[in-house]
Formats: structure tokens, sequence, C-alpha cells
């Protein structure tokens, strides 16, 4: 026996939506609309009779949250109340029908004025509208395979070679291990794979990077040059940038080696890249932060959001004496569904709003003077501001970006820890990597500087640290150790 806990399905609903990017809750909500005809789309801007009760049942909330629910039911078939013990649902229902026939006369129940206008429409399909399908590699090697002067029995192996060229137009198996998958002898197929190397992008087909960028200076009709003679003779030094020991076996300078390493850099180490699928290409800001004064405005984004309400319709029904009870149960249970999808779609909105507010708040220095000022910040310290967990501030940011005077950010970007300084403040570990980014920099590169002297730097700014970390930082920098940086 174990104990454990279970997720009811729609707490793991409204887990998802708060986790899920704009763009992929609108695919939620989308699907949502399709499978509950309870549902449908109101106009953007119009309060919907949900909303509305949403809002009531905050402010109750507030002014008196011990309130107790009320003693009646509300029996739809027959508009009467009783003395029967409350139905929560029930009279929900009749707060619901009540709203709608105060508001039925300003919004009509017809389609049309339920459904986004077509302005409304377009601007929030124009993004999807205009993304552009790629072509593959894969398909435009295949394309330059139909177009050569190959035999019927070559271009079956050319099309079997392009099979194992991955994204970044590297050939995945060697021409022996080819030849034993398929019988054809490994001549044949070195032969068709030189056609293949020189097709479109330069560099295609290569079995590794020397050959990639080999096949570049051969494109380019650069055997002859010092370039070309590094990559075929001293890969491996070059690779660990030992320019002296280049220098003297080709019996050139330093300089001139070093030189020649920043040719090479210019080739492209991978030439499927270009035709490589983006699943990234963009992405649409969840939270917009503007200066307004001395202030600074939140406006969270729900363009992309289908704006949900109950379908009069179905209220309608569930209201008419003449209704079965196997349909009644069904439309009650559609509009549960329904109801708590539009909460939870709210209560989405809200977290998010409020965890907004509370990193702008403590990151106003970095709203108005850059990466520098960002302030050290933990999700537990704005989770006991906001009143959630942890956790819930972990999946409202996940994936979640904030568009910011100083640029478009993941929210997550803000969360980070802290190095101690002279002064007894705290400076963010993305505000240290910045100024260390800013001393290499600046350094002088016939002598550049040691990790070490970089801590020495910080050091003088009052910042305390470690060569250990520093290290570290340099490396997530993608910058490399002192002796590799040093110019000839």
């Amino acid at each position: 026996m174990s104990q454990q806990m279970v997720l009811s399905p729609q707490l793991q609903q409204s887990l998802a939506l708060l986790q899920a990017p704009v763009l992929e809750l609108k695919a939620l909500v989308e699907q949502e609309l399709q499978q509950n005809p309870v549902l449908e789309e109101s106009v953007i801007g119009e309060e919907t009779t949900e909303e509305r009760e949403i809002r009531g049942e905050e402010a109750s909330a507030q002014a008196d949250p011990a309130e107790p629910p009320a003693d009646t039911q509300y029996d739809p078939a027959t508009e009467k109340a009783s003395d029967n013990p409350a139905d929560p649902f029930d009279q929900e229902l009749k707060n619901l029908l009540q709203l709608d026939q105060d508001w039925r006369d300003q919004y009509s129940a017809g389609s049309n004025s339920s459904r986004q206008s077509p302005e409304d429409e377009e601007r929030r399909q124009f993004m999807f509208d205009s993304i552009v399908a790629q072509t593959s590699l894969q398909e435009e090697l295949l394309e330059q395979v139909r177009l050569a002067d190959f035999s019927p029995a070559d271009r079956q192996i050319a099309e079997m070679i392009v099979g194992n060229i991955d994204d970044h137009g590297y050939l995945q198996s060697g021409t022996n291990e080819l030849s034993f998958a398929t019988g054809v002898a490994a001549n044949q197929i070195e032969s068709v794979l030189k056609v293949i190397q020189s097709f479109n992008p330069p560099g295609v087909g290569a079995r590794d990077l020397r050959e990639c960028l080999l096949l570049q200076l051969e494109r380019l009709d650069r055997q002859d040059s010092l370039e070309y003679r590094i990559l075929r003779d001293h890969f491996e030094a070059l690779g660990k940038r030992r320019f002296p020991d280049i220098a003297r076996h080709l019996g050139i300078s330093a300089g001139e080696a070093q030189k020649a390493a920043e040719h090479i850099a210019l080739l492209n180490p991978r030439p499927g890249r270009d035709t490589a699928p983006d699943d990234n290409s963009f992405v649409v800001p969840e939270v917009t932060v503007t200066r307004d004064g001395d202030e600074f405005v939140i406006t969270t984004n729900s363009d992309y959001i289908p704006h949900l309400r109950i379908s009069n319709t179905y209220k309608d029904l569930l209201g008419q004496a003449e209704t079965s009870g196997e349909v009644r149960e069904y439309i009650r249970e559609k509009i549960r569904a329904g109801k708590f999808l539009i909460k939870s779609i709210h209560q989405r909105q809200d977290t998010i709003t409020r965890i907004a507010q509370e990193i702008v708040k403590r990151q106003r220095e970095f709203m108005e003077s850059g990466v520098a000022h960002l302030k050290p910040m933990t999700m537990v310290q704005v989770a006991e501001v906001v009143g959630v967990h942890e956790t819930t501030v972990s999946r409202a940011v996940s994936g979640k970006y904030i568009l910011t005077p100083q640029g478009v950010f993941e929210m997550k970007y803000f969360f980070t820890s802290g190095v101690q300084t002279s002064s007894g403040d705290t400076m963010s570990n993305t505000s240290v990597k910045t100024i260390l980014s800013e001393l290499i920099s600046a350094e002088d590169r016939s002598k550049p500087l040691s990790d070490e002297e970089l801590v020495e730097q910080l050091i003088s700014r009052g910042i305390k640290i470690a060569r250990r970390t520093v290290a570290k930082y340099r490396a997530e920098l993608n910058v490399l150790p002192s002796h590799l940086r040093k110019s000839y």
C-alpha cells in the first residue's frame, strides 16, 4: 500500500492553462470550443455574464470571505425557489440566468453579435496567416538529385545518401557503412557522394567539420590558399589555437596563422542551418510594460485568446420544462465544464498579471536603466507576495515573455541569484556576467585577462567573487580561457 496525490481532471486542465504560453493557450481554448457545445466566442471587449459573475464572486469574497451560501435551491424548470437544501450548481445557474436576462437587450443572443468582428478576427489571425512553411534541406537536395544527370541506379544511391544527411548538412553514415547496409560497392557510393557534395548549400554531404570547410574552400577555388593548407594539414592544432606551432610548420608568422584562422571562421560550419526547420521563429509577449510618467503600466495580452461565454441557447434549453432529464444533465455537465474553463482562464490572466506587477516593482531599476541593474529575486519571494505557491509562479512564468522598455525577455529571466558586494548589498549574477563581458571586451587582446585578473577587477568594483565562479560565468558566456583568446 502507498499514498499518492492524484490531480482531478479539472485541476490538471487548470494547471495546463496556467503553464501554456499564449499561442499554445489559444490552441487549447479552440479545442475546448470544438468539444463543448455550450461554449461560444463573444466580441472582444464585451464583458460576458460569466465574467460579471466571476467579478461578483471576487468582490463578495473580499467583502465577506466567510459568507455562507444561500439556503434555497433554484429550479430552472419552474423558475421558483424551494426550501430544499441548496444545490451549488442550481444557485450558480440562477445567478447566471438572472444576470444574462438583465443584459440580454444589450447583447443579442444571435451569432453575429456573439462572434468577433471581421476586423478583430483579421488582426488576431494576421500573424498566423503570414507564417510561411520552410522547405527542408532533404527536399532541396532531392530536387537537385532529380535535376542531376544520374543513371537510374545512381539516382537510387543518391536518394539513399540524401536520406542519411541530417538537418545540419552532414552525412551521418560512412560509405563503408552504407555499402554494408545496401550491398552497393563502396567506390560507387563514394562516386555519387562526390556529386552530391557539389550541390547547394556548399559543404553539404560532408562527413566531418574538416571536410565541410574544405569543400567550401574548393567551391571558391581556393585549394592553394593558406587556409586550405591549415585545414588539410593542421586541423587539430587549429582547434587548439596553437598558432605558433602552425606558423613554425608552414614557415609563416603566428600573426599570419591567426589571420588565416579568422578567415576560416567566416565559413559555415553547419551548411544546412539556413534550411533547417525553426520551431521558435517568433514569440508573443504575455505582458507589456510601458512607462507613463514616473509609473510603469502593465498590460496582459489577451488578443490571441478566444473570448468565451456560455451560449444563451443552452441556458434557455435548460430552463424549459419540456427538456428531458438526460438532456438536462448533459447540459448541466457542459455548463459546469465551460464555467470552470472560463474561470481558469480568468485566474491564469490574473495570476500572471500579479506576478508581472511584483517583477516590475522589484526590478524598477532594470526597467529604467537596463541589465546591469537587475536585482536578485527568487520565486519564493514573489510567491509570498502574490499569495500562491512557488510552483505556481514557476508554471506561470514558464515559456512566457514580457515586453519591457529594455526589450523582450523571458519572465524567468528576472529570477536570478545574487553575489555579495562590499557595500553589503547583493547584485544579480546576470549583472555580474554583463560586467564580466564588458571587462573581456575591453581587454588588451595581446595580453588577455586571466580568471585571477578578472577576479581582481571585479573585487575592485566591490563585487566579492571566487575564481571558479568567474570561470563558470565565462564559460556560460561562451568566452574562451585567456591562453586561447590571445591575439598574435
